[in-house]
């Protein structure tokens, strides 16, 4: 059965949405967090695997040191106070992914303390997201349900477990609850999530490919009536892996709230789920609090200690952050701020830089990984990365241009066919013959037949209209099959009609 729905411009404008998310954010070790099982996604399941990572009578966990590092780095990413002192503590609970029943994490002394994120929104405007912790842990394995729609466990006939992700490191970043996003609390959600992936990428301490599970969120909402009003009942929606769906999720949930509240029901503090196929949330089990995890430091781990130099070590590795950095290219790029923002949407920013210290200029570079190569990526539903063509091969279709071999026509085939997997620009541009009419001759003729062909058109330019000068253009083309270049055919038009 459905469930009822508020608008979303009512509920907001009766109600105050609080929010808080929970990133989880996996770091790209080479081992895992307390064993020297090899981690690599997509690998044979149940592979990866040691004593220690299937929780054996008699194995000990040792703590990966570069595990630690990523994590004080991130912590200074994100203005975190960091803890000299962390102590990892074991979180009971039922886990059927997780061999040993139980997880390691840090609950009261974590790494990184509070803190603090400034996400740029679609308009410019900053929201400053106050950070509680950002504590290190180790993940579970992965559940595969058999039978059930979408992978789902209801209906499944059996399940599947991978245990090979189980120890891998991660970051688990919990924000305080956030108030005052208002209307905008998806938008900010989701501005948030992404600068994160955009940190940990820069810090090249992750991955960040949600679809692969590097990085997920789990998305807590409840609604009061204003600011001083009694916070309300939350629900938390488990392992959102989209930044789209965590946009949904606040979305939804907000208007599910509403209409319950508005109907004098109330919210259950539970876990939900978000379903893609249906764009809905639903229900799973009541939210144990954290005193129901049983909390209690682990016996076979010695407290965490990080020196005040080894942080300052570590502080002086980081690299230029993302926010810096894009406002740095906006403008040696000459960018406005809604062109600098569509590549930063597009998550093209490292391809065009690329592109452009390949040779090419930044307009020429935003003009391909927006346009043509952009509208490829959709129709195929990949990301630009994962298209077959490089920064180089769009600076050598800039080089060709550049060079008057190309025009803008033959400049589109030529990238069609590299994307088509024809090889590199230059085999492409062999293959099919493209090359821009350089014979004057050739040229002058065609050029001579449009304006013949074409006497109506001829008065006008005649008489300073200069509207039809396309039709001409076009009639050139046509004849030398898209090989000529538009502004010599303009030019010699204009003489033509000068001398006449």
């Amino acid at each position: 059965m459905a469930e009822k729905l508020m608008k979303y411009a009512d509920a907001v404008a009766k109600y105050d949405p609080v929010f808080g998310l929970e990133v989880h954010v996996e770091l790209c070790t080479n081992t895992k967090l307390f064993c020297p099982a090899h981690i690599e996604f997509g690998g044979e399941p149940n592979t990866q695997l040691t004593p220690v990572s299937l929780g054996l009578p008699g194995s000990l966990p040792v703590v990966n040191k570069t595990a630690i590092d990523y994590a004080v780095k991130l912590g200074l990413a994100l203005h975190c106070k960091v803890n000299e002192w962390s102590q990892f503590a074991r979180k009971n609970y039922f886990y059927p992914d997780m061999p040993r029943d139980y997880q390691i994490s840090q609950y009261d002394k974590p790494l990184n303390g509070e803190g603090y994120l400034d996400v740029e929104l679609d308009d410019g405007s900053i929201f400053r997201v106050p950070i509680e912790r950002a504590h290190v842990e180790d993940d579970a394995g992965k559940n595969t349900h058999v039978g059930g729609a979408d992978g789902r466990i209801e209906g499944a006939d059996h399940s599947l477990v991978d245990y090979n992700r189980a120890g891998v490191p991660l970051v688990e970043i919990v924000t305080k609850p956030i108030e005052g996003a208002g209307a905008r609390t998806p938008e900010v959600a989701g501005a948030y999530v992404r600068a994160i992936r955009d940190i940990v990428r820069a810090l090249g301490i992750s991955h960040a490919r949600m679809e692969q599970g590097n990085m997920r969120a789990d998305v807590n909402v409840s609604l009061h009536a204003g600011p001083d009003a009694p916070l309300g009942t939350r629900s938390e929606t488990k392992n959102v892996n989209t930044f789209k769906g965590i946009e949904k999720t606040l979305t939804y949930e907000i208007r599910r709230q509403a209409a319950l509240l508005e109907s004098g029901g109330e919210v259950l503090q539970e876990t939900r789920h978000w379903d893609e196929s249906t764009q809905t949330t639903a229900g799973g089990r009541v939210k144990s609090d954290a005193n129901d995890y049983r909390y209690f430091p682990d016996p076979d781990l010695v407290m965490v200690h990080v020196t005040k130099d080894h942080i300052e070590e570590l502080r002086a590795q980081m690299p230029e952050m993302p926010r810096e950095r894009r406002a740095r290219l906006k403008k040696e790029w000459d960018f406005t701020d809604r062109q600098m923002q569509d590549a930063v949407n597009a998550d093209a920013v490292d391809l065009i830089e690329d592109t452009v210290k390949a040779g090419a200029t930044a307009a020429g570079a935003r003009k391909w990984w927006l346009g043509e190569i952009s509208r490829e990526a959709n129709a195929r539903g990949v990301s630009l990365q994962e298209l077959p063509i490089s920064a180089q091969d769009v600076a050598d279709v800039e080089q060709l241009i550049a060079d008057g071999r190309l025009n803008d026509k033959l400049a589109k085939q030529t990238v069609s066919g590299v994307l088509a997997g024809e090889g590199k620009p230059a085999e492409v541009v062999k293959k099919h013959g493209y090359q821009v009419v350089s014979d004057d001759g050739a040229l002058d003729a065609a050029v001579d037949q449009a304006l013949k062909d074409n006497p109506d058109i001829v008065a006008k330019l005649k008489g300073g209209n200069m509207k039809p000068m396309g039709a001409i253009i076009g009639a050139v083309m046509r004849a030398t099959k898209g090989q000529a270049d538009a502004k010599a055919v303009s030019k010699i038009v204009m003489e033509r009609i000068a001398k006449s």
